[in-house]
């Protein structure tokens, strides 16, 4: 009983930031981008053999398992570490998959073209990370650290975000009357030092100040 509540538990929730359901894997390329999702945000559960709709299919066979090994060490860079438990419901195999956060990342997924590229969760979706996030990440994991310099440019930044809710990289630059290539560095910076944080839709990206600082309006 308590194995059939679990799942319904979870079932019941819907998809969102840190749950996807998988009707199949039947590409593990495909499967790596939720792998890289996960990783590179908040962690998260994937149900195999469960529809979008929420209702049970159940596992087709023991290849999926083995097709979500592969995608985390073959098609994930750094390789994605990750849990998987089998629940029987009314006869039907459920895969639970745990994805903690990830400790490398930036965590990238390789692409039918053999390209790879790095992808975040939003919400229920996986969203491509852009440039500027990805260096973020190298910058905040690399033992170099980072170090800022306070001028007009970050003044101007951040006295902004003080008085509105957020940004556009296109906004930024035209407010400091700055370069693509400054703009850049310093939004790096404050995301790699999390002073800033980022939003990935699929309409825009805005960048607003990170959640500890609105609380007590300082700097």
């Amino acid at each position: 009983m308590a194995k059939k509540l679990h799942i319904q538990h979870l079932i019941a929730q819907g998809e969102h930031q840190q749950l996807d359901f998988k009707f199949e894997i039947s590409d593990a390329k495909k499967i790596a981008k939720t792998f890289v999702a996960f990783a590179n945000t908040d962690g998260g559960t994937l149900l195999i053999g469960v529809k979008d709709n929420g209702a049970i299919a159940g596992v087709r066979s023991e290849e999926e398992k083995f097709m979500a090994e592969s995608a985390a060490k073959m098609y994930c860079n750094p390789e994605v570490e990750f849990t998987s438990k089998e629940w029987v419901i009314n006869k039907k195999v459920v895969l639970e998959i745990k994805i903690p956060r990830g400790e490398q990342q930036p965590y990238r997924a390789q692409m039918p073209d053999n390209s790879w590229k790095t992808y975040v969760r939003v919400g229920d979706q996986n969203i491509l990370a852009n440039k500027i996030l990805v260096k973020a990440l190298l910058r905040k994991n690399s033992p170099d650290g980072t170090y800022i310099s306070y001028s007009e440019n970050e003044k101007c930044l951040l006295t902004y975000l003080e008085k509105n809710p957020s940004i556009t990289f296109a906004e930024f630059r035209k407010l400091a009357h700055i370069s693509p290539y400054e703009a850049e560095k310093i939004l790096v910076n404050f995301l790699a030092l999390d002073i800033i944080a980022i939003e990935i839709s699929e309409k825009e990206t805005i960048y607003k100040l990170a959640d500890k600082f609105t609380q007590s309006n300082e700097i």
